[in-house]
Parts: C-alpha cells; structure tokens; sequence
C-alpha cells in the first residue's frame, strides 16, 4: 500500500492499475464486495485489528434498516511514533479515495468524509487535489458525496466516535454509542430517525481495499500469516542509525524491521526496550525476534498497534520514559473520564519527580495505586493506555524505579513522548508544539520539564 515512487496524476495511477477496483465493485452486488473483503482476512490497521469486513458487514446491515451510511476515513494520525497513514497519502491519495468509495458502495453510504488534521496541509492538499482531479475525469460515483475535513490537532481526535463528534461540530471527546449504530449525529444516545450509521476506517484499511476488490482475496491473503494477512506499512523511529517508513508482509521478524529501516542499533549500544506506540506493553530487547502481525504480538503479550515502533538503547532510563507516556497521555486525556485526567495527571506529576530521583516511598506507593485506578470507568481507550504502559515499565524495570527512589540512580528529564511532525531523508522530527501544551488543551510555558536543546526533537541518545 506504500507505493514505491509517488503519483503524481490520475493518468501514472491508471498505469498502475489504478481504478480498478471501483470497476469490479461496480459490477458486484455490496454483499459480494463484502464478502470477498471478509475472504481476505482484512484486519484494521489503525491500531485495534478489527476484522475489517464483519464491520463492513455490520455497517451494511444497519444502513439498510435505517438511512444511507457514511463512509469516514480515519486520517487522524496521532499515535505517537507513528507515521505511515502521511506517507500513504503523500505518494498516491488516488488509492485512498478508490477505496472510500468502494467501500461505500458496500456499505449503502451516500457520502464519504476524508477527516484529516488541519496541520497535514500537504497531505490536505494532495488529497483534495486527487479527488478535485477523479470528479473532473468522472471516474467517481456522481450519487456520493464526498469530501476532506480537516480537524484539530488533539490525540482523541483520532479515536472514531470523537472523530464522527468533532466532524458534527463538536470537541474531540468520545462517546458511548458506537459509530455502526449512530453516524455523525450521535449525540443523541439513541438512534434518532433519518441518521444512519457510519463505517469508520483507518487510511492503510482503506488503501488496500481496491486491489483486495480488484485481484481477489487470495491475491491479499497469500502474503502474510493465517491470523494476520497481507503486508503492514511500519514506523520506526528512536535510538537507530535513522527512521525510515516500509512495507512488509505481514509475520515478517521486528528485528529485520529495525534493521531493514533503521539500520539497526547504533553502534556501541543495544536496543533496551521498544514500544508500539503508547497503548501497548514493552517489546524487550531479547523480544526483537517477534514477528509483526497480530498473534505474534499477542503471543508476547503485546499488541501490534499502528505498527510505528519507538526503539530505545541501553542507557536510556525507563523511569524517564514511563514519565514521557504519562506526559502526553494525562495532556492528551479529554477529562470526561474523571480517573482518567485527575489520576493520570498525578501520574506525570510522580514519574517526573521518580526521574529527578526526589520522590519519596510513598510517592513509589502512590504511583502503583494510581496505575491500578486511572481506567476506572473509561469510555475510551486512553486510561487504559496508561494502565498498560506504565504497568509495563514498572514491571520489566522495577530495578530502575527503585534505584532512583534511593537517590542511587541520577535525576534525569522525561523523555518527550508526542506526534511526529515529519520523517523524511531518514530523519522524524517529533513534535515540540506539543510542549508547550497544557492539560486543558490550552497552550502556554514549556512544562514537559525537559528543553528542547535537551530533545533535539527526536528521541536519539545525544
């Protein structure tokens, strides 16, 4: 899905084999189309893994007893460490948009909302500028309508219900009813008369789905592993010789993933530990033969996520990292949640002063009571995030928290956790906007506690 070289017209995408699948869905019933979505085993790159055609399937089914569905398109990229969505749409857009479209003639959908954030201004460009050129040659449905929203830059703007309220007008908070049940307009917690459901799919999800409809689902599930088929485009960045973007089939080895991208730790060091994101476990550095696809993490008790690996070498301090999570989780958090934001706010608060080695015992006893409450009652994923991370950190490397509860280990600066801005020429540039981002989503002095001389925006041992 990653395509080699970029296109840059209508006319180089159909040289490719570009339009494609929006022909053979046209001369398929939307069941068909379905079906041969769920035969290709079709899994959800946007972090969960949902099997993509069972919500097809149940999108399809409500739409048809309600009103005509919304296709979304979930390009909110925002996982920290991630950023294969951007490299997607920056090289062929066209795909994006045959896909959505494909998509919602499966699903009975009378529009199609590419969501974005307003500051992916090329990428925002770019895909107004393939759908503006696709309506002009009339290769699109004229009974859909579709076009490119662009949005905050919050974390919970990519999670899909907040995505669907903030697209209706609304802040980025999620809510309880599920989008196959209530579309855009979900505020109300029942579903209300003429509002249809809404399928909401991640830019990789889609992006795959012409050629799936186009060559068959043994063409897509000949790649890959039983559980996990077809390729994934990975993200990885950190403490490696470079950061780099890729496709690789599914089951292929994390360790080849580091070295294949990254080229492989810097010299003199190891990889300590790495993360997928900030919502699954550790992968530890005697784990870096795993392979990437959904079993195989799971088979380590991790999770595949949006495949966009932060990799962290020997020496850097776990304690600081746990800090940096903590950091951007309890910003990120929209506060509906009470344990969520109140408890993931101690959270930061404790694993800083933990990091500067000036905590006491019972700041240590505080931080493990915290981890156990802070997803109490959560409505998304997010306090759960910093029950999964953090547990995991404090369980592989309790050594260290307890060597800085001593005095024993030196105070150090969480490391700064945020969204990448850019990666290109091998290089990704975290974010420093996020810096100065306070946890009511207000913007004011720099608080992460370190400077940004200190992170030379990226996560590399200075």
């Amino acid at each position: 899905m990653l395509h080699p070289t970029t296109i840059t017209s209508l006319d180089e995408y159909r040289a490719v084999g570009g339009l494609a699948g929006l022909r053979a869905a046209a001369e398929r019933h939307p069941s068909e189309i379905i079906d041969r979505i769920l035969d290709a085993g079709l899994r959800g790159r946007g972090g969960a893994g949902f099997p993509t055609g069972r919500k097809w399937q149940t999108v399809a089914t409500n739409a048809l007893s309600t009103s005509p569905s919304t296709v979304v398109v979930n390009g909110a990229e925002g996982e920290p460490g991630t950023f294969k969505d951007r490299s997607i749409l920056r090289r062929n857009p066209y795909q994006v948009v045959e896909g959505a479209f494909v998509a919602a003639r499966a699903v009975h959908a009378d529009r199609v909302i590419i969501a974005l954030k307003h500051s992916f201004a090329g990428e925002v460009a770019r895909t107004r500028a393939a759908l503006d050129e696709m309506r002009a040659a009339n290769v699109l449905p004229d009974t859909i309508r579709c076009s490119v929203f662009e949005g905050p830059d919050e974390y919970l703007y990519g999670e899909e219900t907040a995505l669907l309220e903030t697209i209706d007008g609304r802040g980025p908070f999620p809510r309880v009813v599920p989008p196959f049940r209530v579309g855009l307009r979900g505020h109300d917690p029942w579903r209300p008369v003429g509002d249809g459901p809404a399928l909401v799919n991640n830019v990789e999800t889609i992006a795959n789905v012409p050629q799936i409809v186009a060559r068959g689902a043994h063409w897509f599930d000949a790649v890959g592993t039983p559980g996990s088929a077809g390729t994934v485009v990975c993200t990885v960045t950190g403490q490696l010789q470079r950061d780099d973007v890729g496709e690789f089939p599914m089951g292929t080895p994390l360790r080849h993933v580091l070295d294949h991208l990254g080229g492989g730790a810097v010299p003199g060091t190891t990889v300590k530990a790495v993360l997928s994101g900030v919502a699954n476990p550790l992968i530890l550095g005697d784990q870096l033969d795993v392979p990437v696809s959904h079993e195989g993490m799971k088979g380590i008790g991790c999770g595949l996520g949006s495949a966009g690996f932060m990799v962290f070498a020997e020496p850097t301090d776990m304690v600081a990292v746990a800090a940096g999570v903590a950091r951007f989780l309890s910003i990120e958090s929209c506060g509906q949640c009470t344990p969520c934001k109140t408890d993931g706010t101690t959270l930061y608060e404790l694993l800083a002063r933990l990091a500067a080695s000036n905590a006491a015992a019972t700041d240590f006893d505080e931080i493990e009571h915290r981890i156990n409450t802070v997803a109490y009652g959560a409505r998304c994923n997010l306090g759960i995030q910093q029950e999964t991370v953090l547990a995991s950190i404090l369980d592989n490397f309790r050594d260290e928290f307890e060597a800085h509860l001593s005095g024993a280990a030196p105070g150090a600066a969480p490391i700064y956790i945020a969204e990448l801005a850019d990666l290109c020429d091998g290089s990704a540039v975290v974010d420093d906007h996020h810096l100065g981002k306070q946890p009511d989503w207000t913007y004011g002095l720099r608080t992460s506690g370190a400077t940004p001389a200190d992170l030379r925006h990226r996560y590399r041992v200075p």
